[in-house]
């Protein structure tokens, strides 16, 4: 690697470090474990780094492979470890903070490639295109993956809370008459 590719990729992982953690974080559920992916999917970036002007958007690309590193990651047999049921204590809101271990709880719950959608659209706030893009799938399975995951989140968080994080309406400011499946169409639109 020529001496200005290796600035540039070294400028690159700097700047894009903290956002790609982040988001190994919520993906996976562990610092430890999102910083070993990060690093990671920074060594494949780091390999293809002299071809990357035949990649049309790096920033998709980074989140392919780092999407890909944390499902590999995740279906890797050794880990079996239980997160500790105390978090060190941080200077926020105590209602947000429990909200916020409440979603990453059950964030967790969720099948990687569903986590992987939700944490990308709501966390990486991409587009349907850009996340099939950086998941290497179409646009139609990310929507299902999105309507599935999200259908479970509000199941697992209830009603009130999954439409504060996720900023729909509940379920019971609905009409009663409504029937289920009618509620559940207009919640996957």
């Amino acid at each position: 690697m020529r001496t200005g590719d290796l600035e540039e990729f070294r400028g690159f992982a700097e700047a894009r470090l903290p956002h790609l953690r982040r988001t190994a974080y919520l993906m996976c559920g562990d610092w430890h474990h999102a910083e070993d992916i990060t690093q990671t999917a920074l060594t494949k970036l780091y390999a293809v780094w002299g071809g990357r002007r035949r990649i049309r958007n790096l920033e998709a690309y980074a989140h392919r492979v780092l999407t890909r590193a944390c499902v590999d990651h995740m279906r890797r047999r050794w880990r079996r470890e239980q997160p500790a049921s105390e978090l060190p204590d941080r200077a926020e809101h105590a209602a947000d903070q429990a909200l916020g271990l409440q979603v990453r709880a059950a964030l967790e719950e969720l099948p990687p490639r569903q986590r992987a959608v939700v944490v990308l659209r709501y966390w990486a706030d991409l587009d349907i295109p850009a996340t099939a893009a950086a998941l290497g799938c179409t646009s139609g399975t990310v929507k299902s993956h999105t309507a599935r995951a999200l259908a479970r989140l509000r199941c697992l968080l209830g009603d009130e809370k999954g439409s504060e994080v996720f900023g729909e309406p509940a379920a019971s400011a609905q009409p009663a008459d409504q029937t289920r499946q009618t509620r559940r169409k207009a919640t996957i639109r």
